[in-house]
């Protein structure tokens, strides 16, 4: 009974392991494609796939033979995910036989697709370039003909649609007759969700999708704005615990990552968002937003060294951009590097002269170096620009 125990809790132990490093393997991969090392991409997965057997492996492949035209590859791989996961692969076809100008072909899977849990939206496939090469077919307009989705999901749509682009009377104008006809929907309540986050209310957001997630706690869709509202709502430990659960479920997005390190950011669990950011910078090493918060992070846990080497590299990256002089000076203004945070204070103003707290700084820093008049010009600069401290500064050093 013990062995048998022992065999068991290791068969578990191997799977648990096997499902992080596939994990790891499609954020890696999906990072490599999109810098363009597609081939690297395809390297790492087919290693990974010698013996993990996981439908996402072979669609995240496929996608990859498709950048490449690879179409034979690419449609062997849609057809082994298939085989996994029945239908998860259907849309990657009907894209693969579109660009292969095969409508026919193409428009039997979208449909499939359409008739399956794996459902694409209208405004997804309609947005979808790789569908450019037959959409002028008669097949498409007749395929189109066809009542793929009902009013009600035009109606969320369309309500979806209304609420990015700020217009949310007319988004609540739709909401309201939907509540009439279809109350109780989940659509609906997630709709009313949408719009609450929309408006600011955050705390009925909140309420709204924590009811949604009893009922269907694993939606990623309802798991995303959850924790946007519970960031709006200033409550960044309820957002790192709904990320957590993101991650958790393994969805195949490194910026989850990087989402959490600014909760932990704000709940000053400095070490936690560390090493969320140097997971995402695995990942994606080049990142200006990623390396910009770890130099900030190391610089909030006394590590100023760690911070400037983090500085140093995205300005080596980024040149043109200001900011990343100045949180390279802020730093060294920490250090009470004062010469050097001048320099690098008048980089990013020769890039950006209307930053007002950039003004204000290099003035303090020119006062610790003794340069007063250069420092009145600086404190003058800022209050032009409106910014309201400057005042004392002008007052304490610059009227005689």
């Amino acid at each position: 009974m013990r062995k048998i125990l022992i065999l068991f809790s290791a068969l578990l132990l191997s799977g648990a392991v096997s499902g992080q490093q596939g994990y790891d393997c499609l954020l890696k991969a999906r990072a490599l494609k999109e810098s363009g090392k597609t081939d690297n991409a395809i390297d790492i997965l087919s290693a990974e796939l010698q013996n993990n057997k996981d439908s996402r492996l072979f669609i995240e492949r496929a996608e990859a033979y498709a950048i490449k035209r690879d179409y034979s590859n690419a449609i062997a791989d849609y057809n082994a995910a298939n085989s996994i996961s029945h239908e998860s692969a259907e849309y990657g076809l009907a894209k693969v036989y579109a660009m292969k100008g095969d409508a026919a072909t193409s428009l039997y899977h979208l449909e499939m697709n359409l008739k399956s849990p794996f459902k694409k939206s209208e405004k997804d496939i309609m947005l979808d370039p790789v569908f450019s090469k037959i959409e002028n077919r008669p097949e498409w307009r007749q395929f189109w003909k066809n009542e793929w989705f009902s009013v009600f999901d035009k109606s969320i749509a369309e309500i979806e649609y209304y609420l990015s682009a700020g217009k949310n009377n007319e988004a609540a104008s739709i909401l309201s007759e939907l509540k009439k006809n279809y109350p109780g929907s989940e659509s609906v309540s997630y709709a009313d969700a949408l719009l609450n986050l929309s408006a600011g209310k955050y705390g009925e957001a909140v309420k709204s999708l924590s009811d949604l997630l009893t009922i269907n706690p694993d939606n990623e869709k309802y798991l995303r704005t959850l924790a946007k509202a519970q960031t709006g709502a200033s409550n960044p430990a309820g957002a790192s615990v709904t990320y957590s659960k993101l991650i958790s479920m393994e969805i195949p997005d490194a910026d989850l990552l990087l989402l959490r390190a600014e909760c932990y950011k704000k709940t000053g669990e400095t070490s936690r968002a560390i090493s969320d950011i140097a997971e995402y910078l695995s990942y994606y090493p080049e990142n200006k937003i990623a390396l910009s918060l770890a130099g900030k992070m190391e610089a909030a846990s006394g590590n100023n060294l760690k911070a400037l080497e983090y500085f140093s590299k995205n300005l080596k990256l980024h040149p043109n951009d200001p900011e990343c002089y100045v949180d390279r000076a802020n730093s060294y203004f920490l250090s009470k590097s004062w010469e050097w945070a001048i320099k690098d204070y008048s980089m990013s103003l020769d890039l950006a002269p209307g930053n007002s707290d950039v003004w204000l700084n290099k003035g303090i820093a020119l006062v610790n170096t003794g340069k007063i008049d250069d420092a009145c010009h600086d404190f003058k600069q800022s209050s032009a620009l409106g910014n309201k401290k400057a005042t004392d500064y002008i007052s304490r050093y610059c009227i005689k």
